[in-house]
């Protein structure tokens, strides 16, 4: 009996053990550049109008962002960030344009019309 009994208990104890492993590996946290990537997009909604942006979020996590951008105006705009930047988007019309953020910080939004972005059509976007 008293063998039987030291036999549940390291099976428990097995039991345990693997159950600890188990957590451990599954609450890790995982690398910048994994978690970034095994991420969905996130997405931002830019409507652009004389002469502004209203963004529905200014703050977005390290990853891929797909902006969706609409042009609510009456003159053509576009939307610049990060080196990247949709056609020209006439009045009534969208773009979409996807950017991989690498690294944290904050990045320089604007319209590249000329004389589009003194008027106002530029702003910061935070990369957390």
């Amino acid at each position: 009996m008293r063998r039987s009994n030291i036999g549940i208990g390291f099976v428990g104890l097995l039991l345990a053990a693997a159950g600890f492993a188990f957590a451990v590996v599954a609450l890790r946290p995982a690398s910048a550049a994994g978690s970034a990537q095994a991420r969905s997009p996130t997405s931002v909604t830019v409507t652009a109008t004389e002469f502004k942006f209203k963004l529905s979020r200014k703050t977005v996590p390290v990853g891929t962002v797909v902006f969706h951008v609409s042009n609510k105006g009456r003159l053509s705009h576009d939307f610049k960030i990060a080196g990247k930047k949709t056609p020209m988007i006439h009045p009534g019309k969208s773009a979409s344009l996807r950017v991989v953020f690498k690294k944290k910080g904050r990045l320089q939004y604007l319209c590249t019309v000329p004389g589009h972005a003194a008027g106002g059509m530029k702003g910061t976007l935070r990369v957390t």
